[in-house]
């Protein structure tokens, strides 16, 4: 084998470990800190309004010289809807109605290490995870430092996955965009279970 044959075998194999090596740190990265969050857009349409407002405040010097024309109100756009949680098929009438400001008083967690542990619920979001500044801190190796966050929408309480990298599961079914929760449903994170109760 000529030296030049093994000179571009040497940098060859020296990429691929560079391509490794970045791939593990990503990976490694995306765990640790977890991926940018996407936010339902609940106040897109009182901040346009605010600034829609701001700026008629501005122009309010200068209509006392010139009336300004009359143009039709736009409607505010409606508030994005979170997908409902569909129940197994056969059990639509007779499922549990969702989890709400109203009638879920505590997150009860069935199983896993903390089994027995009740938390109460309020009005605030909380957040699931291995990191020690989440609301509920689950340490096991299928749990990600930020997995997944529970929220009030609309006086209902609505889970969300932070793309962690094991999933969550409401029902035994993956959670891949925010849904209702229905009261006692089992939510799985990890190996721990949890149910939203009276």
């Amino acid at each position: 084998m000529s030296e030049l044959t093994l000179l571009i075998l040497q940098l060859a194999f020296l990429a691929l470990l560079w391509v490794f090596i970045f791939i593990v740190v990503y990976a490694m990265r995306s765990d640790l800190f977890g991926q940018r969050v996407r936010k339902l857009r609940s106040d897109a349409a009182p901040a346009a309004a605010a600034a829609g407002g701001g700026a008629a405040g501005a122009r309010s010097s200068n209509a006392a010289q010139a009336p300004a024309p009359q143009t039709p109100a736009t409607p505010a756009p409606p508030a994005p809807k979170v997908p409902t949680f569909v129940p197994a098929p056969g059990t639509e009438l007779s499922g549990p109605p969702r989890a709400s400001t109203a009638n879920a008083r505590r997150l009860v967690i069935t199983s896993g290490p903390k089994n027995g542990s009740e938390i109460p619920l309020g009005t605030e979001p909380l957040t699931i995870g291995r990191s020690s500044d989440s609301s509920v801190v689950i340490r096991d190796d299928y749990t990600s430092t930020h997995h997944a966050r529970l929220m009030v929408w609309g006086e209902e309480w609505v889970i969300q996955d932070l793309d962690s990298t094991n999933g969550t599961f409401l029902d035994g079914q993956r959670v891949t965009s925010p849904v209702h929760v229905p009261l006692n449903t089992p939510i799985r994170i990890g190996a721990t279970s949890f149910e939203l109760r009276r």
